[in-house]
């Protein structure tokens, strides 16, 4: 007897009563490298033989890095948002997969506890900042208030607007306290994003990604748009910058994560000729965000 999975199903479903004639017609006509998003500046996905010797030239920077964060005591965070499925969780692995796991360790909460949800909004975050020689990988943060909660009706607009008054004082603090604060938004288009859900529909070893959030999220695609864009312009500052990463490639989307904390960090032995130049057609500050 098979067990059902919940959600299972839930995505097709989607696909074929609700989701736009223009994405169907996309995912239907897409092959599997193509990009789903006529805005996006390229057409096919970077082939891997292009792709792997990028990633391990930046991941011996990233070890570098962080054996000169432990030996100088240096703190290091960087905050990963952005749409669901806009590949995260597979851009903090990679960043993560070749360092102690001691000193660089991911951070994603579940739903606050009855208790937690009384308390100062950004308390139970600050458990789980780094320490001396540490990086701390936020899978998701504080910012589920700017956008998630919003969208849901999960916060008041009061609690809200009080958000993203105490939020610069908050990231101020961070940064005046001597930790490298990276913010990261991973933004993929919705095409993209509805073939990422549909492939996880179809793998028994990722169905356990999908949620309710997930299924009910993709009637929602407008109404995130809002809330996401309202968020960057009134979060994004020059102490606490976000950078923003168009992420319907995956491979150009890691690389570019990884450069731009690479290049957010002074360390012993940097190699600016490892690390690359970052594209912009892909990666820059809020004026890239297309919605």
């Amino acid at each position: 007897m098979s067990q059902e999975i919940p959600f299972v199903g839930d995505i097709s479903k989607f696909l074929e009563d609700e989701a736009p004639k223009d994405i169907r017609k996309a995912i239907e006509k897409g092959k599997k490298k193509d990009i789903l998003d006529p805005s996006y500046p390229y057409e096919r996905v970077l082939d891997s033989e292009e792709y792997e010797p990028q990633m391990e030239k930046l991941q011996i920077e990233l070890v570098k890095m962080l054996w000169d964060l432990r030996d100088t005591g240096k703190r290091l965070m960087v905050v990963f948002e952005g749409r669901d499925a806009a590949g995260k969780g597979g851009t903090i692995e990679r960043m993560r997969e070749n360092l102690n796991p001691r000193s660089a360790y991911i951070v994603a909460l579940p739903k606050p506890s009855e208790r937690e949800a009384t308390q100062w909004y950004f308390q139970r975050y600050v458990d789980w900042l780094p320490a001396a020689g540490e990086i701390a990988l936020f899978d998701r943060s504080w910012y589920n208030r700017g956008v998630v909660e919003q969208v849901f009706g999960f916060c008041t607009p009061d609690q809200r607007n009080h958000f993203f008054q105490q939020l610069p004082q908050f990231e101020q603090m961070l940064v005046d306290e001597g930790i490298i604060l990276v913010k990261l938004w991973l933004n993929v288009g919705r095409a993209e994003q509805l073939r990422r859900f549909l492939d996880r529909e179809k793998d028994p070893l990722k169905q356990w990604k999908l949620s309710w959030i997930d299924v009910e999220g993709l009637k929602k695609w407008d109404d995130y748009t809002t809330a996401i864009g309202e968020t960057l312009s009134r979060s994004h500052t020059e102490f606490a910058p976000w950078t923003v990463i168009r992420s319907d490639d995956k491979n150009r989307a890691r690389l570019a994560a990884i450069q731009t904390v690479l290049n957010a960090v002074d360390y012993k032995g940097k190699s600016k000729e490892a690390i690359g130049e970052i594209d912009p057609k892909v990666c820059g500050g809020i004026e890239i965000w297309n919605g």
